[in-house]
């Protein structure tokens, strides 16, 4: 071909979640009844409220173009967000109102990466961040961390594998896909770390409302004023206030990144959606109580999975902290049934028992998988009897 495409992006691996997703719902149009524990979205409706303030923008002529970067009145939104829930005070500078979460951290990397530019990630890691990376030109660079250590990333993970070509490191707490939750002291620990390094770091702190038991959410910027100005923080209305296919994400950090981040959006895909921008008005300002009862449900959910998952042989795990999301050690399992990792383990246990499940290899983590708990009591204890099954029996 005389002009060949992009050779990095053609080689680039299809998505094992696309992958295990696409063949469960060809199950589910076969007539195949499918417990599916891959989604990763809620599986409640956008409270009525904010579907009223988006009618009503609507309705009111509010469809055109809005400034590339955002409605102010949004902005202002969470500017006010973060001061009153994460103790960080911004400036209308210093907010990009992007189109989701993922849309953010991709105008993120596109804004930070110079060509092989380094960003440390944490294993198990959400599987766009190394994928963004290497599209922005960068190199993600893994840190592993272990179930006995609770997956999470301490300054000697950070020592160990930083170079003079590391630019960023990614954190995401609460995490997708291991649901751990960092505490104050282990970000102190990182904060006191990091403040004297010369790193960016990227924050993702998309499911911070969704936390349990006697844990809470620390954002990483509130603990320096130095460390607030290299730490670009994510969140996005998405998770918290079921509106994932509303795609409002945002980012607030130094006014230089955020000036650069929001030149690439001008350029890229302008303002998101216009009547989705008043939509996340009305949830950052009065839907906490929506959140507290979907967070009282996902917790339900949440005992129940673990309950069941610590009598499945071959399982280990701690309860998930937060997300909706379990991630269990199915190594023994793996290698009793002679399998080479969780890929080949999820495939044979969606077409032999019709659970779909994703496996920790799309994470960096081969020997575990990640089921979700945003889906019905009943469906989540028909699937794990059936993965108590499948695990019980041999080949």
């Amino acid at each position: 071909m005389q002009h060949p495409l992009n050779q990095s992006l053609v080689s680039m691996p299809e998505s094992l979640t696309l992958k295990i997703t696409g063949r469960a719902k060809a199950l589910k149009k076969e007539g195949v009844h499918v417990i599916d524990f891959g989604v990763g979205e809620p599986d409640f409706d956008t409270p009525s409220s904010i579907k009223q303030a988006a009618i009503k923008a609507i309705q009111e002529g509010k469809t055109k173009y809005t400034p590339a970067t955002g409605l102010p009145e949004l902005k202002e939104a969470v500017i006010n967000k973060l001061r009153r829930d994460n103790q960080l005070e911004y400036e209308l500078p210093n907010i990009s109102i992007n189109c989701g979460a993922k849309h953010t951290l991709f105008n993120i990397f596109m804004a930070l990466l110079n060509p092989d530019d380094e960003v440390l990630i944490g294993t198990p890691y959400w599987l766009s961040y190394p994928a963004q990376v290497e599209i922005c030109g960068g190199k993600p660079v893994f840190m592993e961390t272990t179930l006995k250590s609770n997956f999470k990333v301490t300054p000697d993970h950070i020592e160990k594998h930083k170079t003079p070509r590391t630019k960023a490191f990614v954190l995401n707490s609460p995490c997708n896909p291991s649901g751990m939750v960092y505490t104050n002291s282990e970000m102190k620990e990182l904060a006191q770390y990091l403040d004297n390094q010369d790193l960016w770091i990227i924050s993702d702190e998309v499911y911070e409302y969704l936390i349990y038991d006697e844990n809470s959410h620390y954002s990483l910027a509130r603990y320096s004023s130095s460390l607030k100005e290299k730490t670009i923080v994510v969140n996005a209305v998405s998770k918290t206030y079921a509106m994932t296919g509303w795609r409002i994400g945002y980012c607030a950090g130094s006014s230089e990144v955020i000036k650069v981040i929001n030149t690439i959006q001008s350029h890229s895909t302008s303002n998101p959606s216009t009547p989705s921008q008043y939509a996340a008005i009305a949830a950052l300002e009065n839907s906490i109580d929506d959140v507290e009862k979907m967070v009282k449900t996902y917790d339900r959910r949440r005992k129940l999975m673990y309950d069941l998952l610590k009598k499945v042989p071959g399982v280990s795990m701690r309860p998930p902290e937060g997300a909706f999301y379990a991630f269990p050690d199915c190594s023994e399992m793996i290698r009793r049934k002679g399998m080479k990792d969780s890929v080949e383990m999820c495939k044979d246990l969606l077409e032999k028992y019709q659970v779909a499940a994703i496996p920790g290899s799309a994470f960096g983590v081969p020997g575990c998988i990640r089921l979700s708990y945003a889906l019905d009591d009943d469906s989540i204890i028909e699937g794990i009897k059936r993965l108590h099954t499948y695990a019980s029996h041999e080949g």
